[in-house]
């Protein structure tokens, strides 16, 4: 992808925001858009990283000409967001020990748990509350939980989803973390999970006094990354959460077991999606090398990170740039466009993806 100067300098600023430090040969003068920059920042829900920044380049001695205007206004987003984590932190420590006082036992992920990676946790845009629970303690989750919900939405019993409202925060139940991709992602997924709910496989944050278990780095590492993958494939992946998975890699470089890793991602079929999104992380967010086989920048998958970037670009996040497709057959119809734009990155397994989404989809339509 080719970048012009202000998108060029946006990502510097993510970087540093990212990774702290700055380069100290960018070069930021009086023809640099801000508002542009803003704005990309908030399509891709990374105004928070941007803003952190925009500090570490200050701090570095790098002078800036954001208008005053501006600044206070991101300065006051940011606020808001930062506030926001609080009191859903506040909210995930009741919902969490509500839940374990009814022997139900909840693994948070996604969300303010992959939040714990960055520098500056309560920065990190927020989404939902998602929690994942074995088969059981699903069904009995939703006897605890749906008589506090103010809302419900449309439950997939296919594969076990379920989001609620309660306090006006969504709430998202999985007894799964399927990526409706294919049966062999899938099953590597089912292997993953067996890990976190019979393994022990799970890490602790400690949220103001309430542990919340969270699925161990290893595990971790696969639901993040065909997260990921679900939403490039199926509706629209944007820039924060491709820096979820940087800083998830990057906070426990130390601890990975790399080979496992690999074998797990080669199992799954998903070695050229790796490659080429770690080329992608590398180039454009700054991610270093951590590993020679797995995670290295390898110049092969350069034109692939090249059009998923555009792609990344053009939708913003969770398509957040796009207008929503009106009716399933529209809906449809704009999945199967951007599934044939895939094929150019990865061809037959946008096609597998396609078919066995498709598939998906008419077992979920029968289930309901």
């Amino acid at each position: 992808m080719n970048l012009d100067y202000n998108q060029k300098t946006f990502f510097e600023l993510l970087k540093a925001g990212l990774w702290g430090g700055g380069n100290p040969d960018i070069r930021i003068d009086g023809t640099t858009d801000w508002n542009y920059i803003y704005r990309l920042a908030q399509e891709q829900s990374v105004q928070g990283i941007v803003l952190s920044g925009l500090e570490e380049l200050r701090a570095n001695g790098i002078e800036l000409s954001v208008p005053k205007v501006l600044l206070l206004q991101w300065i006051g987003e940011v606020q808001v967001i930062e506030q926001r984590n609080k009191e859903m932190n506040v909210f995930v420590a009741e919902l969490i020990e509500k839940l374990r006082k009814e022997d139900i036992y909840a693994i948070l992920v996604k969300g303010q748990g992959i939040a714990q990676c960055y520098e500056k946790p309560l920065w990190r845009t927020s989404g939902d509350i998602d929690l994942l629970l074995s088969e059981s303690n699903y069904e009995r989750a939703k006897d605890v939980l749906l008589p506090l919900a103010t809302d419900i939405e449309q439950e997939f019993t296919h594969f076990k989803h379920l989001g609620i409202t309660i306090k006006g925060w969504v709430v998202e139940l999985h007894g799964t973390l399927h990526s409706r991709l294919s049966r062999r992602v899938d099953g590597m997924i089912d292997k993953m999970q067996g890990n976190v709910f019979f393994g022990g496989n799970v890490r602790s944050w400690d949220n103001n006094g309430t542990q919340v278990f969270i699925p161990a780095p290893n595990e971790d590492v696969i639901f993040v990354f065909t997260h990921i993958l679900h939403h490039f494939y199926i509706e629209g992946v944007g820039l924060r959460q491709i820096c979820d998975w940087c800083r998830l890699l990057w906070t426990y470089r130390e601890s990975l077991n790399y080979g496992l890793l690999e074998s797990r991602i080669r199992e799954a079929g998903l070695m050229s999606e790796w490659k080429a999104f770690y080329n992608l992380a590398s180039r454009y967010l700054g991610m270093p090398d951590l590993d020679g086989n797995l995670m290295v920048c390898d110049s092969q998958f350069d034109k692939k990170a090249d059009r998923i970037m555009d792609f990344v670009m053009e939708t913003g996040n969770f398509g957040h740039n796009r207008h929503n497709a009106d009716g399933k057959l529209g809906s449809l119809w704009q999945k199967t466009k951007d599934f044939a734009r895939h094929a150019q990155v990865f061809p037959l397994d946008s096609i597998k993806f396609y078919f066995h989404f498709v598939w998906d989809g008419i077992k979920v339509a029968m289930n309901k």
